[in-house]
């Protein structure tokens, strides 16, 4: 087989679906209108599952509520550290900032426990870093929550 030299594509492939797509690129579609999905996110972000809650999904909101609620909860029973934000080299930066980030994410019960004066110092011991990592995972199951409540109030998910 001799391949084409213009193209550097044998010549089996040059007229196939292989080399060249047959379809038009889509036009990007424009962004919904803030009003649309603004209140289900940010119910989403303050009470967990309140977005789908919001937009009648009733199981998935409660199955979400649970999920990061008890995830909290056990991170604080497991005496967790809720991170704030500390200076340093970069890696101490990027795990306190993103941690602090993670925990205000999960909206209401950080608050809560703020306000209660939840503050466990860093201790050294796995079952404490353990906890510190349930808190910040449940922030994190908060924002896919928080993108799954976007997606089915714009549309584009069931």
């Amino acid at each position: 087989m001799v391949a084409d030299f213009d193209t550097g594509i044998p010549p089996h492939l040059v007229n196939s679906n292989f080399a060249m797509s047959s379809k038009p690129a889509k036009p990007k579609q424009p962004m919904p209108p803030l009003n649309v999905w603004g209140p289900a996110v940010a119910l989403a972000w303050f009470v967990p599952g309140g977005g789908h809650f919001l937009l009648k999904r009733y199981g998935r909101a409660g199955l979400l509520l649970a999920a990061v609620l008890l995830m909290f909860l056990f991170g604080l029973m497991m005496q967790g550290e809720l991170l704030k934000p500390q200076s340093g080299d970069l890696l101490t930066i990027l795990m306190y900032y993103g941690g602090f980030l993670c925990n205000v994410l999960t909206g209401l019960p950080y608050m809560i426990a703020t306000w209660f004066g939840y503050a466990q110092p860093d201790v050294a011991g796995a079952v404490h870093d353990y906890g510190t990592k349930f808190l910040v995972t449940a922030g994190l199951l908060n924002v896919l929550a928080m993108v799954d409540a976007y997606e089915i109030a714009i549309g584009k998910k069931s």
